[in-house]
């Protein structure tokens, strides 16, 4: 079984953190219905990049970046989601 090396471990621990700092927002939108505070073009433009920086990770073969960038793109596009369904439903 390889472990990681100690930078991985490094970029592993700096993706979860970024990672889950998402959670918050996630929750918070999604217990109040409301993403009026939420910038639709901060959140696209950041989705991009990450899927940027998600790909950048692929090619290199840099798993922490690979696995941080893929799941913060989901969480991003959740809150995206979550922006759009509950502007619709407040129409």
């Amino acid at each position: 079984m390889n472990f990681p090396s100690s930078e991985d471990s490094l970029g592993l621990f700096a993706g979860a953190l970024t990672t889950i700092a998402f959670l918050p927002q996630i929750f918070k939108t999604y217990r109040s219905k409301s993403a009026d505070d939420v910038s639709f073009s901060t959140f696209i433009l950041f989705g991009i990049g990450v899927a940027i920086w998600g790909i950048y990770g692929w090619e290199i073969h840099a798993i922490p970046v690979i696995i941080s960038n893929l799941i913060t793109f989901i969480l991003a596009s959740l809150i995206i989601l979550m922006k759009v369904i509950f502007s619709k439903s407040s129409d």
